[in-house]
């Protein structure tokens, strides 16, 4: 009878352990629910207001849509086409049935102008060869596309086709790093008066870096000294350091060009008092670019160093000096490792924001100060030329994302957070 009695227990202890097992992983499930139901509006808004145009931005960098748009038959064919010989007559045919198709239509007119990017002048070779279309009666397609222009009698001509007809290309961000395709379809080295982008990129980096750098010099002993201030003075050096905000990046940089000119203020006062005997080039040029870069963005160094700085205490410093530590050997070997993550996240942003200024090099550079957001507003506003601009923007996106691992490796790794410990 006890065992039996035993044996009931256990089964009944059995029953209420795995009905509260149930009812804890239904209690998390029904949590994690509500958690992601609160998280899914902001989830929704990111996906539609930054990821999806970041995302479909990107894709236009190798999207090739205009040759299969406008003859979809006769790029199907070409696929196929092993480019040694000229197409067969088939080809001919539905190339000279679509190009009549075409004619006076936006398709052709984009096809053509698309051509016309990679090989100058075949627009006319396009626009021509459409007029002559449809045949006369009792001439072969084929000998009425070499009629109209001798270049459809070439393979060339015809690999090139080939080679843009497919919905991707890789011309684009081939472009943006001064590459192309030969005729051959191999990649080489662009012709020396279209090789620019490598220079841009070149420019857009170094001058972020210098920024960076003066920001950096700058705004760190400014934020050292909030850090050190009664927290009265620190809030009234924050409010000269947010003061900026309250202005708009056009209006300071006209300000700049007023105090920068020839007859500006600087050069009035530098000459008052005797530095210089005639007025200094400070605008459209790098220096005035610098000035005007570094006083817009030295905030934006500012305010990561001092909420880092504002959360080191200042013991571990004078416990360093009280044992014989020198001030500076202190400072660099106790403070400085603490205040690594205000660095790194100050400088990160000045770096990312410098690259995409446009702006600033604009109104106070010349053209050799131009940066890669120059030309990707150059090629969205008046080239139309999405392609290119989105392969700018995706070399700018993927230096963004290597500058963020890189920070991350480095100033997020447990050796520094250890040292900053």
């Amino acid at each position: 009878m006890s065992s039996l009695t035993a044996t009931i227990l256990t089964e009944m202890h059995t029953e209420n352990s795995a009905s509260l097992k149930d009812q804890l992983r239904r209690a998390e499930r029904m949590k994690k629910l509500r958690y992601g139901a609160l998280i899914l509006p902001l989830a929704l808004f990111l996906l539609l207001t930054f990821v999806w145009p970041i995302a479909a931005l990107l894709k236009r960098s190798v999207d090739n849509p205009e040759i299969v748009g406008a003859f979809p038959v006769t790029s199907s064919l070409l696929h196929n086409w092993n480019g040694k010989a000229l197409p067969d007559e088939a080809t001919f045919v539905a190339f000279a049935d679509e190009l009549g198709k075409t004619k006076g239509t936006p398709p052709l007119a984009a096809a053509a102008k698309r051509l016309n990017m990679e090989q100058p002048g075949f627009r006319s070779v396009m626009m021509h060869s459409a007029r002559a279309m449809p045949p006369e009666t009792g001439t072969s397609p084929k000998d009425a596309l070499i009629a109209a222009d001798s270049r459809w009698g070439e393979i060339a001509t015809w690999q090139f086709l080939a080679r843009n007809a497919s919905p991707y290309t890789a011309r684009y961000l081939l472009a943006s790093v001064d590459r192309k395709y030969d005729e051959q379809g191999n990649i080489v080295a662009a012709d020396e008066d279209e090789a620019i982008y490598v220079d841009v990129l070149v420019r857009t980096f170094e001058m972020s870096f210098v920024v960076t750098v003066c920001c950096l010099l700058l705004g760190f002993p400014l934020a050292y000294m909030m850090a050190s201030q009664p927290p009265k003075i620190a809030n009234v050096i924050m409010i000269f350091v947010l003061l900026p905000f309250w202005t708009s990046i056009l209006v300071r940089v006209a300000a700049w060009i007023v105090l920068l000119q020839s007859q500006g203020l600087v050069n009035q006062a530098l000459m008052a008092m005797g530095i210089i005997h005639e007025p200094l080039q400070l605008v459209f040029n790098r220096v005035g670019v610098y000035i005007a870069m570094v006083h817009i963005l030295l905030p934006f160094m500012i305010l990561p160093l001092y909420s880092v700085m504002k959360g080191i205490s200042p013991t571990y410093v004078r416990a360093a000096q009280s044992l014989g530590c020198p001030p500076l050997r202190s400072f660099w070997k106790v403070y400085f490792p603490q205040a690594l993550p205000g660095v790194g996240a100050g400088g990160l942003l000045v770096f990312i924001l410098c690259m995409g200024y446009y702006i600033t090099p604009a109104l106070l550079g010349s053209p050799k100060e131009q940066m890669a957001s120059y030309f990707v507003a150059f090629y969205t506003n008046q080239t139309i030329n999405w392609g290119m601009a989105a392969a700018l923007s995706a070399i700018l996106f993927v230096a963004t994302l290597v500058l963020y691992m890189v920070y991350s490796k480095l100033v997020g790794s447990p050796d520094v957070a250890s040292k900053a410990r």
